[in-house]
């Protein structure tokens, strides 16, 4: 049940797709892992609701140690070449946004792939991954950037390290 009662929207029917940054190699707070905690949230949205995934990776690959990754990131905040970007998604009815934190915000690829595309009339659901930064300022970038979508105030954050056991609570949230 919704907000007074009402019934909650249901997302699980509507054509949707994950654009997610994830990385892996070492990560904060959980050591060296095979496959970015984003990426498992991600995956979970696509066997969920059978969504369409769109992993935005770097052109240029970071670093597998963290130290120097965090460095190479800094480098790229508003100019971050990614492989492939997405060039239409006017099929999709719900976006889902997903990003781990960097530096109160999401990972500056995320921003190279959203800001040439057109969000009029789309509905946007956030995912942050983090070791302690909750949302921090994603939902307030995701709306600057996402001009003419509806963003929607249900964002949620998973600590990294809590991502590969996190299905059931994607389920609840979904």
């Amino acid at each position: 049940m919704g907000l007074f009662g009402g019934k909650k929207e249901s997302f699980k029917d509507k054509k949707s797709l994950v654009i997610y940054f994830s990385r892996a190699d070492e990560n904060y707070a959980v050591g060296y892992i095979d496959k970015g905690n984003t990426e498992y949230i991600a995956e979970y949205v696509r066997d969920i609701i059978g969504s369409d995934l769109f992993k935005v990776e770097p052109l240029v690959p970071y670093s597998k140690d963290y130290a120097t990754c965090i460095e190479e990131a800094k480098q790229r905040v508003g100019n971050a070449p990614i492989k492939e970007s997405l060039k239409d998604i006017s099929d999709y009815e719900v976006i889902y946004i997903m990003t781990p934190i960097y530096w109160g915000t999401y990972a500056p690829e995320i921003e190279t792939a959203l800001k040439n595309l057109d969000f009029t009339h789309k509905t946007i659901r956030i995912v942050t991954t983090h070791e302690g930064s909750g949302l921090a300022n994603v939902p307030g970038d995701v709306k600057r950037i996402c001009k003419g979508a509806t963003v929607l105030d249900d964002a949620i954050a998973i600590r990294g390290a809590d991502c590969k056991n996190a299905r059931s609570k994607i389920e609840n949230w979904i």
